[in-house]
């Protein structure tokens, strides 16, 4: 074999190996059908409540790795949703879905449980929720479906409301827009109207935009909270939780309000 054969067959194998990490490295194909099994988005809104990895039966759902390589004990904090913020596959099937203790001390301590039948194909929200006991180191735990779906209209966000407040009557959300016709004013719409403890209402179609949004019980004008500049782009879905200690005016058990997107 000559030297310009040598060149050129070498030539040749790069660019098929280029090629072959090309398909490799590309955007993933997304546009099929959803692989079967169910999803589940993880939230720690147990007032109190210790950090924690979340489990399906023996299956470990979240965890945090640390620099080392090793688990962190900081497990998903109060008030944050596991795994980033997105959704957990798993088989679906029968499981008890738990909160297990991160820390060293009480380590993979399940402080909440809820046997749970996950479908094929649907996704879900599971909620540590209520006022976490210190002496039974239990809290409450829920869980409702996401009946997310691609919507037909681009100029508007889904958004339903969740109430993970232990402690409160059903509670309504309202959300101020900034008027179309008369822009010194806003408009105001119902998200959810009262929605119970361990409750999520409806997906509801809102004109995309940025919102204030206003937690009431549904008999009054005063605001238990608010939470202000929240932006919902059009063709999008989120779910907006309220959780906390509704007796508490200020600090970090007070209640409050939070925004998630599901898709």
């Amino acid at each position: 074999m000559n030297q310009r054969t040598t060149i050129a067959a070498l030539l040749c194998a790069i660019t098929l190996t280029a090629c072959d990490a090309f398909k490799k490295n590309t955007v993933q194909e997304i546009s099929g059908p959803v692989p079967a099994g169910a999803r589940i988005l993880f939230f720690n809104f147990g007032v109190n409540a210790p950090a924690v990895n979340f489990y399906a039966d023996d299956r470990k759902m979240t965890a945090i790795a640390s620099g080392t390589g090793q688990e962190s004990t900081l497990g998903v904090a109060y008030g944050t949703v596991g795994a980033g913020g997105f959704y957990t596959a798993i088989p679906a099937g029968q499981y008890t879905l738990a909160g297990k203790i991160a820390a060293a001390t009480d380590k993979n301590l399940a402080i909440s449980n809820l046997p749970a039948a996950l479908e094929d194909g649907k996704a879900y929200s599971f909620y540590q929720s209520g006022i976490y006991n210190t002496t039974t180191k239990t809290v409450d735990a829920f869980l409702v479906e996401d009946p997310v779906v691609p919507p037909p209209d681009f100029t508007v966000a889904h958004v339903r409301f969740v109430n993970a407040i232990s402690n409160a009557n059903p509670l309504t959300l309202y959300g101020t827009i900034r008027s179309l016709v008369d822009t010194t004013k806003t408009d105001t719409v119902t998200v959810n109207a009262a929605v119970a403890y361990k409750s999520a209402g409806a997906f509801t179609a809102l004109r995309a935009g940025i919102y204030n949004l206003l937690l009431r019980y549904p008999d009054s004008t005063t605001n238990k909270t608010t939470l202000n500049a929240v932006t919902f782009l059009g063709g999008r879905v989120y779910t907006v939780g309220a959780r906390g200690d509704i007796t508490v005016a200020t600090g970090a058990t007070a209640d409050t309000l939070q925004s998630t997107a599901n898709r």
